[in-house]
């Protein structure tokens, strides 16, 4: 028994980026929202989807000061251009940063108050979406989240950084093309690769799962084992990041049909008060020492998490050796909190913060974690 919903139309494959000149649209103006970085401009990304739209009879605005950890105030100054540009639908253009900021101004386009009245979590108000969103089409540059086929968007506020997702938050339209991908460099390449890795791994070891996300997050997980190395090395290599952008798709349907787990809870909290902290780099960093706790909770489930990688599947251990291997593979194996200014002092103030503003995520482990045990899974991951 299940219920599914991904209403996302997905083109996926290289070169499928030049299907958006003649695509069905859902409106007549676009704000494309970009990062405040360079290489969406400089690699021409953006001047092709403008000419696309136009050649689709589409006019379109750029909003481009989103940050690699998106803030609520550019969420409400974007919506304020869509609005009085008379702007009818939102173009999400870059990584995860990009895409989540926005579906978050699609819903201010639409709905009264502040953006932090409809977050559920911290000093959030909690507040229904009532009037829905603007549609959402997602253009993703990076293999990394998956948030062109989910509805969760994930935004800063006052050392808060809290998911928040409806319906309406799905994108309409993505568009997943992985020649888009062949410039991004290789630390970034890694960042991303490994959260889709930990969406697909959170999602198969959550209490939300079911035959349907386990499908998903096991061939995401497979792929990235297969692909990420060489899409680290040679980022030219159109097969291996073709894999990498199968695999983040796949690990968003993960978040469409199951749940992350408290990992991203602390993850959130780390960024939160560090917001230079890439994302990726800080699960890399927590990720031995959490699923090392967690592997002797359910270890038939690591079991499987190791055959997906390429092991036996005969000891759990064996997903803790292969996310190894893996980290070391890529180059990401020596990072350290401490790296981006985390302090082990600070790490009783991570583990309340990640408890107060996504203690849902926590809902979602198949073992309830007490506070200390937070504490110590956080001191086991700084070491």
């Amino acid at each position: 028994m299940f219920n599914y919903y991904i209403p996302t139309r997905i083109l996926f494959g290289a070169g499928k980026l030049n299907e958006l000149g003649n695509v069905k649209l859902p409106g007549k103006k676009a704000l494309i929202v970009i990062s405040n970085g360079r290489s969406i401009r400089g690699n021409g990304y953006l001047k092709r989807v403008e000419d696309l739209l136009r050649r689709n009879s589409v006019e379109s605005v750029v909003f481009d000061k989103i940050m690699p950890n998106p803030i609520k105030e550019h969420v409400m100054e974007g919506a304020k251009i869509a609005k009085d540009e008379g702007c009818d639908f939102i173009v999400g253009l870059g990584g995860g940063s990009s895409i989540d900021s926005a579906k978050s101004i699609a819903v201010m386009v639409k709905n009264p108050g502040d953006y932090w009245d409809y977050i559920n979590g911290g000093t959030g108000g909690g507040k229904p979406v009532t009037n829905g969103a603007l549609p959402i089409v997602a253009i993703t540059t990076t293999a990394g989240t998956g948030t062109e086929v989910d509805p969760w968007t994930v935004i800063t506020h006052n050392e808060e950084k809290i998911g928040f997702g409806c319906d309406e938050t799905f994108p309409l339209l993505a568009i997943v093309d992985p020649e888009l991908m062949l410039t991004v460099p290789p630390h970034l390449t890694a960042y991303q690769g490994f959260d889709a890795f930990f969406h697909a791994v959170e999602g198969y070891i959550a209490n939300t799962a079911y035959q349907i996300s386990d499908i998903y997050a096991l061939e995401s997980i497979r792929l990235i084992t297969k692909s990420l190395p060489t899409a680290v090395k040679d980022g030219k290599n159109i097969n291996a990041r073709s894999d990498m952008a199968l695999a983040n798709t796949l690990s968003g349907m993960v978040e469409s049909t199951s749940f992350c787990t408290s990992e991203h809870s602390l993850e959130h909290a780390m960024s939160a008060y560090h917001p230079a902290l890439p994302h990726g780099a800080g699960l890399i960093m927590l990720s031995i020492a959490y699923h090392s706790f967690f592997m002797e909770k359910i270890p038939e489930r690591y079991k499987t998490l190791a055959k997906a990688m390429g092991k036996t599947g005969d000891d759990p251990k064996q997903f803790i050796d292969a996310l190894k291997e893996m980290q070391q593979a890529v180059g990401v194996a020596g990072l350290k909190m401490s790296d981006y200014g985390i302090t082990e002092d600070e790490l009783p103030k991570i583990a309340d913060n990640a408890i107060t503003t996504m203690g849902f995520l926590f809902q979602m482990d198949r073992y309830q974690l007490s506070r200390d045990e937070v504490i110590s899974i956080l001191k086991n991951a700084f070491a």
